[in-house]
């Protein structure tokens, strides 16, 4: 069975491109990344282990709440135009701030399509 890159729907394994749905935890803030700053997402938690283990691949895992590539924040809102993030969740450079600021390790977040 290959893997149709269309980033629509609840993220199943490693590589798909989709963005993981249902409730997470954030579990990791890094201000020094690749990216204007990034929260991590709990993904891949037991119930997507299993689901992609049912179709013999792997969930995959590194998913991000982030901001711009670094030395790309002149963009703005236009990077909302296409999707780039490999299933990451993308936002703003000023929309990372304010919650990279106010969101601790720990915090419960729901992911919806």
């Amino acid at each position: 069975m290959s893997i149709i890159f269309i980033p629509v729907g609840d993220k199943q394994v490693e590589g798909d491109k989709k963005t993981p749905e249902g409730l997470y935890t954030i579990n990791d803030k890094n201000s020094n990344s690749g990216y204007y700053k990034n929260l991590g997402i709990s993904y891949p938690n037991q119930q997507d282990i299993v689901e992609a283990k049912k179709l013999g691949k792997s969930p995959g895992g590194e998913v991000k709440i982030h901001g711009l590539k670094n030395g790309m924040g002149f963009i703005h809102k236009f990077q909302r135009w296409v999707d780039w993030t490999m299933g990451c969740v993308a936002v703003t450079n000023e929309e990372m701030e304010e919650l990279y600021s106010h969101t601790p390790i720990g915090t419960t977040i729901e992911i919806r399509p």
